[in-house]
């Protein structure tokens, strides 16, 4: 008898012959995992948690503004063997903590697939987040900067590797739905043929997906819209140390938050063999980026509230438009993912339409003359992080200077770009054959792994190697990875 990790196990089969002429619903349906609508919710909960406020978003932010305090007028610190400037110091310790959870995931990635221990994982890994999350409490001074650099890098070792395995209960959640049996059923009697059943196990797929990330959107909204409300108690443009501890205090609330929102899903996940999900591929652009913004707001702990609550608004209204594009029209996977990929390569291409400036009557000739022949160049209204970065290089007019950029850049990311984390999710789940979850998988997580910490320590070590410590140099290289 074939045990519950077996793909077959609860699968309607209509005789003995062979796989290719009978009618096989390939997924599993013991009543035992059939998905109900408080799991679900629960599991949309625990994302609203995990949404990356704590340790993603405000952490990375307490970390370098308690560098740029410590360093002082010099703008260097002595980290990891040499003197470096603060945006590189951040950058290493990204990549370092990517490289431990490449680490991780070879050594306890496989517990995704086999057995049920996934979950005890997940709460393991959550327990240590939580940990680190109200552990900023205690450090909020520039002399405790090293020991912000270690909590830095386990907390995002700790968001990432739960975010991780949280992922790993999506393909389940979905193949196990009420309305797969359903059709399951009617597969098997041949009311449907095989494309339609398959078809609507990719709409499950993709609403489960898009509504977790519409929901924790929405919900994250809603916490950012509290800890505004946070820092205006704790007066945080007072001073500099009410503004360090105003960072404090929001990742621990946010921490809080994560903490309850957990709990359901603890509670109500029901342990069904796992599956293992693609990493982030884009965090080196968000890191260099996040890192110039943080310097551009003089990391007010409000102004950068403000600038999150843009983007996830703007990219709760991506995500449900996504979705919603695909229900009207029944679209697959694959022309949605095409079309976030059209984004994220607009994301990347040299900058056009915001080229153009104001005419000063201060201006020569000549420079109005080379204005003229830039706006002759204009074309596509879009807004490039890579390319506009790199212009940065050169000229301080712009190239992530000033505030309109990254209130741009939020806007268009959450529009265009984050769609993308739920659709590779799909289109990787729907390539990968059943039962072989893991070795896939794990292998496109590796990868995935392995670029998010090369990036990070290749543009550290670009920013060291500048004669001035540029902290735009990085688009160098990040401009024509993103071409390759």
């Amino acid at each position: 008898m074939p045990d519950a990790g077996d793909p077959r196990k609860g699968c309607i089969i209509a005789d003995d012959s062979s796989e290719e002429d009978r009618p096989l619903a390939p997924d599993q349906f013991d009543p035992t995992y059939e998905t109900t609508r408080r799991e679900i919710w629960a599991y949309y909960a625990y994302y609203v948690g995990d949404s990356g406020l704590p340790l993603f978003n405000f952490a990375p932010t307490a970390f370098q503004n308690l560098l740029s305090q410590a360093a002082g007028d010099s703008e260097l610190l002595h980290f990891a063997g040499r003197d470096r400037t603060i945006n590189s110091i951040v950058l290493l310790a990204n990549g370092i903590s990517f490289a431990i959870q490449v680490v991780i995931f070879l050594i306890i990635g496989s517990y995704a697939d086999f057995g049920r221990s996934r979950p005890n994982i997940l709460m393991v890994l959550s327990i240590v987040a939580f940990g680190i999350g109200f552990g900023w409490l205690g450090v909020h001074t520039a002399n405790k900067w090293e020991v912000a650099a270690g909590m830095y890098i386990v907390g995002l070792v700790a968001y990432q590797t739960t975010l991780t395995f949280w992922t790993a209960a999506f393909p389940g959640l979905a193949r196990n739905a009420p309305q797969l049996r359903a059709k399951a059923e009617e597969y098997r009697d041949g009311t449907i043929t095989r494309e339609q059943y398959d078809h609507v196990d990719m709409m499950q797929r993709s609403r489960l997906a898009n509504m977790a990330f519409y929901v924790q959107s929405c919900g994250e909204i809603v916490i950012l819209a509290v800890i505004v409300g946070i820092l205006f108690a704790v007066n945080v443009r007072a001073s500099e140390a009410n503004n360090n501890w105003g960072l404090s205090v929001l990742i621990a609330f946010a921490t809080g938050v994560w903490l309850l929102l957990a709990i359901p899903w603890f509670l109500l996940e029901k342990r069904r063999p796992g599956y293992f999900l693609l990493g982030d591929s884009l965090n080196t652009t968000v890191t260099v980026i996040a890192t110039l913004q943080n310097t551009i707001v003089e990391y007010d702990t409000l102004t950068l509230t403000y600038l999150l609550l843009v983007g996830i608004a703007a990219q709760a209204v991506g995500i449900y438009s996504f979705w919603w594009i695909q229900q009207r029209f029944s679209l697959g996977t694959k022309p949605m993912l095409t079309a976030v990929m059209v984004a994220i390569i607009l994301l990347y291409v040299p900058p056009t339409i915001l080229l153009i400036t104001y005419d000063s009557p201060r201006k020569t000739e000549l420079e109005k003359n080379k204005n003229k022949q830039t706006q002759s160049l204009t074309g596509l209204p879009v807004f490039p992080s890579d390319g506009w970065g790199m212009i940065g290089i050169w000229t301080p007019t712009f190239g992530f200077h000033h505030p309109y950029e990254v209130w741009l850049y939020q806007a268009f990311y959450g529009l265009f770009v984050c769609p993308w984390y739920a659709y590779s999710q799909i289109m990787i789940s729907e390539v990968t054959p059943r039962g072989k979850e893991f070795l896939f998988f794990s292998l496109f997580s590796i990868v995935g792994k392995t670029s998010s910490f090369v990036g990070p320590l290749v543009s550290s070590a670009i920013i060291d190697a500048s004669p001035r410590g540029n902290t735009s140099t990085p688009f160098y290289f990040l401009f024509g990875l993103s071409l390759a």
